[in-house]
């Protein structure tokens, strides 16, 4: 791909090791040891996709991403240590795109990191014929990735405006959070404790003002998955 991918790990030997298997697929590789000089970096350089430690010297990683998300719209990636749901919700709540929980076998990584910037690349690439969604006062510009709910602007991420897009295409089918999972990013690691797509869906509903009782656009199908109703 080609890509420039910043690492901000303060963990040396982990930061090595992710360097040499992203430069082996060809990427272009800017790490660092704490957030200052990433942020620093991430200013003037044209980065792809940022990998962030939640454990930094100076920093800790949410905050980073805070701040990376304010004035960038690549991909996000929290490689850390912790392995509480509140962690992981609070990532992808702060504007990560997804999280590996150390220790991590280095092809997963990345796997993960070509999914991603597969996602974000189709994401930003202008649509073919033009396509414009409708599902009652929810509107989806696919070709300007804009969306309004009752005339009101939508601000979503890139991951959120897929789901809602593929969730809108398929309306009155149900679909499964694997099923989003692969549609997103094509990763043959997906297995059902990973809770990334229910984040994101509960993010969505906050968002459009709906609820689990009493949806308006996304219904949950209890052990199935996802719908909008026809």
């Amino acid at each position: 791909m080609g890509e420039t991918v910043l690492v901000v790990d303060d963990e040396q030997e982990i930061a090595d090791l992710v360097e040499v298997y992203l430069r082996n697929e060809g990427f272009q590789v800017l790490k660092f040891y704490n957030a200052a000089d990433a942020l620093s970096c991430a200013a003037h350089e044209a980065v792809g996709l940022a990998i962030l430690d939640v454990m930094l010297p100076d920093m800790d990683g949410f905050t980073l991403c805070q701040k990376l998300r304010a004035q960038h719209a690549y991909p996000i990636l929290m490689l850390t240590a912790r392995d509480q749901e509140i962690d992981k919700i609070n990532g992808l709540a702060l504007g990560a795109d997804d999280y590996v929980t150390k220790p991590f076998r280095p092809l997963e990584l990345v796997a993960r990191v070509k999914a991603q910037l597969r996602r974000y690349l189709r994401y930003n690439a202008p649509a073919a014929g033009g396509s414009v969604l409708t599902v009652s006062g929810l509107v989806m510009d696919i070709d300007r990735h804009q969306c309004t709910l009752d005339g009101e602007p939508l601000t979503l991420t890139p991951t959120e405006f897929e789901i809602l897009r593929i969730l809108c295409q398929k309306r009155g089918c149900v679909v499964s959070a694997e099923e989003l999972f692969h549609e997103l990013w094509g990763d043959a690691y997906y297995n059902k404790s990973n809770n990334t797509i229910t984040v994101h869906i509960r993010h969505l509903r906050e968002k459009m003002r709906d609820s689990v009782e009493h949806p308006k656009y996304i219904r949950t199908v209890w052990g199935v998955g996802y719908q909008i109703e026809k």
